[in-house]
């Protein structure tokens, strides 16, 4: 299941039959093993051969998450000899045996405990316990902040900045580079406006009336020069670095969003040290944070040089190469005939640091370094080092759009996988209208982007601009979003737009439709052969639709109408029921049904010849029954046929297709 693949491999553990019975659901839901003792022997899993304590030691190192359902304390008992910092420890759950709660006990942050609870909470309809304080406050916590736009975890007092924020003090933040997405959401954010070169803002809490910063936030490709000190002291005792409190008063932490991009150009045959060496000096000299390092840029003619390949693969980083012709075209402030006359282009190294971070941005932007040379005694070849920035940062991720029924509004109509997928996005888009029917479901550190009713194209759009970035998007419609939804309207741009069909990946959580919907609050009317038609003539000729409505009205098809009457547009209707008239008689069952499952809903049985005389607007649905619909005690009834129809009592009873 693409929205718990963040999690895998992923552990699911229980010892007793019941508590093996409530994982289940989950295993099959998210592909997860689900691990049982050999006692069990008539429940579904893998049985572990040795104790419970031996086999979790067995699986801890190479798992990025467990559930448990498991009393608390014996959980804590198994974990505690396993546990050796936030950073890097998995995210461990427990699920209590009656399924009510679902406990984020360890790694709520920087392991996605806390995310992974609510997504399990969703899947099995219990209740998410976070205890963090950034759940209590219903922000997103700092040493996640970053984590959606791929940034670098820097250097700081994590900790004392975190214990600010949990007790309502002022944050101070400073942002160089990087998205700023992040200060929409539910951060408490209030802009001061720009003191200096940098962007200044502050992080309000309720709680404080002060205006004086008790922390400090630095987002930049840089590394802060107050935490740069502890750093080199560590370094010159030969220790290594590590994420110290800093020693200034006011406690400071960093992040550094993936923006800089090294051209590199080298001899044949350099090393990977020597190549890693002149990265690492260029980085120091400059105060630059290798954390802040997108990627690798070199002509297309080093694709295969050893060393640069190791270094990205080792450091993870992409390699993006162009043509000596692209790379010519580039204006840089030092080219060499030298390298010209070697390999076609005179500049390599700053000529593909502008080409990388401006592919990434759209926009050329100046060096930050000019190309400098490196070579030392004892290692072979030479390397050259350029650096340039990007105004967008590189995600490292691959991007996914999620494409969303919600149902009628209710969100116990909505599925748990689509409830899910809402609560797992980085981001969530929509139509105002939708986007408020769940807010319950929202979370303070995703991005949420409202947009008018008129702008779905815009929506579309936005939402493959920020997949296509590294993100996850969830775009809601009503309904089912495959049925006059966002979902064929996204597909559609992505097909414009070349989609090679895997990346950005893309998934369909179907809804309950207006027309199920409606037809649910009114009986059975879609019980025989039904169809759906929309009134709405801004993207379908009239010619069109008239043609559709003369048809299913010809062939007895059950009918829905969706948009039937806008402000502007009310004439459709009526001719729409003409049409009917025509082939209907004038007292067959119409259902006109308002909001179906909302607070405002409305529901009315009429008849062919009288429901215009009811109010409708582009939030109803009309159901229009065929020539055997009837109504009883306020029921509307379609029949099967396994009762016959009255005049053809012969109808064979057949396997239902519902």
């Amino acid at each position: 299941m693409v929205l718990l693949e963040a999690f895998q491999p992923l552990a699911a553990i229980a010892t007793t039959p019941g508590g093996a019975k409530k994982l289940q659901l989950l295993c099959q839901y998210s592909g997860t093993t689900l691990w049982v003792p050999e006692s069990l022997t008539d429940v579904e899993g893998v049985q572990y051969p040795d104790s419970l304590k031996a086999h979790l030691a067995h699986l801890w190192h190479n798992h990025r998450a467990f559930v448990f359902c498991l009393a608390t304390g014996a959980v804590v008992r198994l974990i505690a000899p396993l546990l050796q910092h936030k950073s890097s420890d998995p995210a461990v759950v427990v699920v209590d045996e009656a399924g009510q709660f679902v406990i984020s006990l360890c790694s709520g942050h920087q392991g996605g405990a806390d995310r992974l609870a609510g997504l399990i909470a969703k899947i099995i309809g219990a209740t998410p316990v976070l205890t963090s304080a950034s759940s209590g406050l219903g922000r997103p916590a700092i040493d996640l902040l970053g984590v959606p736009f791929g940034w670098h975890r820097g250097e700081g007092d994590w900790t004392e900045v975190s214990a600010a924020i949990a007790r309502g003090e002022m944050v101070q933040v400073i942002q160089e580079a990087g998205s700023t997405l992040w200060q929409t959401q539910g951060s408490g954010l209030r802009d001061q406006g720009s003191g200096d070169e940098y962007s200044k803002f502050w992080m309000l809490n309720s709680s404080s009336s002060s205006s004086v910063p008790k922390a400090s936030i630095w987002i930049s490709p840089k590394i802060k020069p107050s935490l740069l000190a502890p750093r080199r002291e560590l370094l010159q005792r030969g220790e290594p670095p590590q994420r110290t409190r800093s020693p200034s008063p006011l406690p400071q932490v960093q992040w550094h969003p993936r923006v800089l991009w090294v051209g590199i150009g080298c001899e044949r045959g350099t090393s990977r040290q020597l190549i890693e060496t002149a990265m690492q000096q260029v980085c120091r000299e400059h105060q630059l944070a290798e954390g802040a390092i997108a990627g690798i840029a070199t002509i297309d003619l080093k694709a295969d040089e050893v060393g640069l390949v190791e270094l990205c693969r080792d450091r993870n980083l992409p390699l993006r190469t162009f043509p000596a012709d692209f790379l010519r075209s580039i204006a840089v402030p030092n080219p060499s005939a030298v390298v010209e006359a070697e390999v076609g282009t005179p500049s390599v190294a700053e000529a593909a640091a502008l080409c990388a971070s401006s592919k990434e941005s759209k926009i050329q932007n100046p060096l930050l370094v000019p190309k400098q040379i490196f070579r030392s005694q004892g290692q072979p070849g030479a390397v050259t080092i350029a650096i340039a920035q990007a105004e967008q940062e590189y995600t490292g991720r691959t991007g996914q759009l999620l494409l969303v029924g919600t149902g009628p509004g209710q969100l116990d109509q909505m599925t748990p996988s689509a409830q899910t997928a809402v609560s797992s996005a980085d981001a969530v888009i929509g139509y105002s209208l939708y986007i408020q029917l769940i807010t319950p479901l929202l979370q303070p550190s995703q991005i949420v982007e409202a947009l008018p009713i008129t702008q779905e194209r815009q929506r579309a759009q936005r939402a493959i601009e920020l997949a296509e970035w590294g993100l996850t998007v969830a775009v809601v419609s009503s309904g089912d979003s495959g049925i006059y939804g966002m979902a064929g309207l996204v597909l559609e741009e992505l097909q414009a737009q070349a989609w090679d069909g895997e990346t950005p990946r893309v998934q369909l959580f179907p809804g309950i439709t207006a027309l199920q919907a409606a037809a649910a609050r009114v009986g059975t009317p879609l019980m025989h052969d039904f169809c759906a038609i929309s009134l709405s003539d801004l993207l379908t000729p009239w010619q069109t639709i008239e043609k559709r409505l003369t048809a299913a009205a010809e062939a007895d098809f059950v009918t829905a109408l969706y948009n039937p009457r806008s402000q502007t547009r009310i004439q459709q209707l009526t001719l729409a029921r003409d049409i009917f008239l025509q082939h209907r008689d004038p007292n067959t069952p119409v259902a006109i049904v308002r909001s179906a499952y909302r607070q405002d809903e409305q529901i009315i049985l009429t008849t062919l010849d009288k429901f215009l005389d009811v109010p409708i607007d582009m939030l109803t649905t009309v159901l229009i029954g065929n020539s055997h619909t009837r109504t009883h005690a306020n029921w509307m009834i379609t029949p099967r046929g396994y009762l016959g129809f009255g005049s053809d009592s012969s109808t064979k009873l057949d396997q239902p297709t519902s």
